[in-house]
């Protein structure tokens, strides 16, 4: 194509731009019409308000036109016009990019509607070359051309400004979900207005059977908890999980199921230490069984991998919960037997693991320990010398068991 023609065809495209710019809301009207029509999802979606959607195919209508009218390269351009940047007329598509974005509207309906735009346009176009007897079929050509060369720089704006509202969006839905979770677990559902909004924005009911289980994590992998929710969704438990300092917290809404169910499905899934609460009436109480998630995990020993259950390790989570009881058990029970040589006191405190797991039946610790029954007795009067406890008293089973149970959890400092 000639400089000559070229000139032509712009001159042309200017000209029937600058008088289809004169009823810009004519068109604007015939676009909206044609957009609920042809365009379902805006109806469907509801979510755009008529007024939104009439302005915004006004000024992106009037944005093509002038584009096509080719304004932004204008030679009378003034000095005010140097501030004027060219992706200044994409002023419409970004803003319309960004509401559609935070109007949740489908990004595909909103490009297809500028498509549609794109036609209309070209049509009005075409009217007003009738009008003026225009017949130069290589002009109007080209002026398609530009029409759709603007079309597609326009979409692509929309686009990219919707994907960043996107983004933006789904920054702040996290971040929003995060506040509701630590929320969750630290009580705020006690007010009924927060316990609504979280059950809302999680997806779970007030009030209902309600469990948690806080898992151990050493990376910030989703894939864990993808998986336990579709596990826990095959015994009809609903789930939804937050990630919080190497934890994997789900919260699991029961409904008729049996916490036993739960833990056996946790403990077919789960490959690392995990501790499971107990069963709580309410989304208000789910802070209490956050914490006894949390207490059940700790119970387990270092070297254990698991899944523990509060239920089954109360005595456990009690010596958790105080400390210094728990070491004052075990100064008191086990501590002089610590100066024993390593072979001797593993002997000693093997055999009072299995007598207090036999209830102090000196014939069942014997087949426990595989020995004769004297052996046993004669262990137990070795631990009596030492300690100067009389284990053969029932009383002190419950107290010898605890402190057992707290010096796996808080070990003595043996010596030799």
């Amino acid at each position: 194509m000639s400089e000559v023609e070229r000139r032509d065809g712009a001159r042309t495209a200017e000209s029937l731009a600058a008088s289809v710019l004169l009823r810009v809301p004519a068109v604007t009207d015939r676009l909206v019409r044609t957009i609920y029509e042809q365009n379902p999802g805006y109806l469907e979606v509801n979510s755009v308000p008529a007024d939104d959607l009439w302005q915004s195919c006004h000024d992106n209508i009037t944005r093509v036109l002038q584009l096509v009218a080719g304004m932004e390269h204008r030679p009378d351009r003034s000095a005010v016009d140097d501030y004027f940047h060219i992706d200044d007329y994409f002023d419409a598509a970004y803003a319309t990019g960004r509401r559609r974005a935070e109007q949740r509207m489908p990004l595909d309906d909103v490009l297809r509607s500028f498509r549609l735009g794109g036609r209309l346009v070209w049509e009005a176009l075409i009217d007003e070359a009738r009008e003026q007897g225009m017949v130069d079929m290589d002009a109007l050509l080209d002026v398609a051309g530009k029409v759709w060369e603007v079309v597609d720089s326009t979409s692509s704006r929309v686009a990219v400004a919707y994907h960043s509202a996107e983004r933006h969006l789904v920054r702040a839905d996290e971040q929003r979900r995060a506040a509701l979770w630590e929320g969750l677990l630290h009580g705020r559902a006690k007010d009924l207005a927060f316990a609504y909004e979280a059950a809302r924005t999680l997806g779970v009911p007030v009030d209902g059977r309600y469990a948690v289980v806080a898992v151990e994590v050493q990376d910030e992998d989703d894939r864990a908890a993808t998986l336990l929710e579709r596990r826990l969704a095959g015994a009809r438990v609903d789930s939804v999980w937050q990630l919080r300092a190497h934890t994997l917290v789900g919260l699991l809404a029961l409904g008729t199921v049996a916490l036993d169910v739960v833990l056996g499905v946790l403990r077919g899934a789960v490959r690392t230490p995990a501790g499971l609460s107990g069963v709580v009436s309410r989304l208000s109480d789910v802070d209490v069984a956050y914490r006894q998630a949390t207490l059940a995990r700790r119970t387990l020993p270092a070297d254990r991998v698991e899944v523990a259950s509060l239920a089954e390790r109360l005595p456990e989570a009690l010596l958790l919960s105080s400390p210094e009881l728990a070491r004052q058990l075990v100064e008191l029970w086990l501590a002089p037997l610590m100066t024993l040589p390593a072979a001797e006191r593993q002997l000693l405190l093997d055999t009072l693991e299995m007598w207090v797991a036999a209830a102090g039946s000196i014939r069942r610790t014997a087949e426990l320990a595989h020995c004769h029954r004297n052996t046993v007795l004669n262990r137990l009067h070795r631990i009596h010398q030492i300690t100067g406890r009389d284990l053969t008293a029932a009383a002190f089973q419950v107290e010898l068991g605890l402190a057992l149970r707290a010096a796996r959890l808080f070990p003595p400092t043996p010596h030799g």
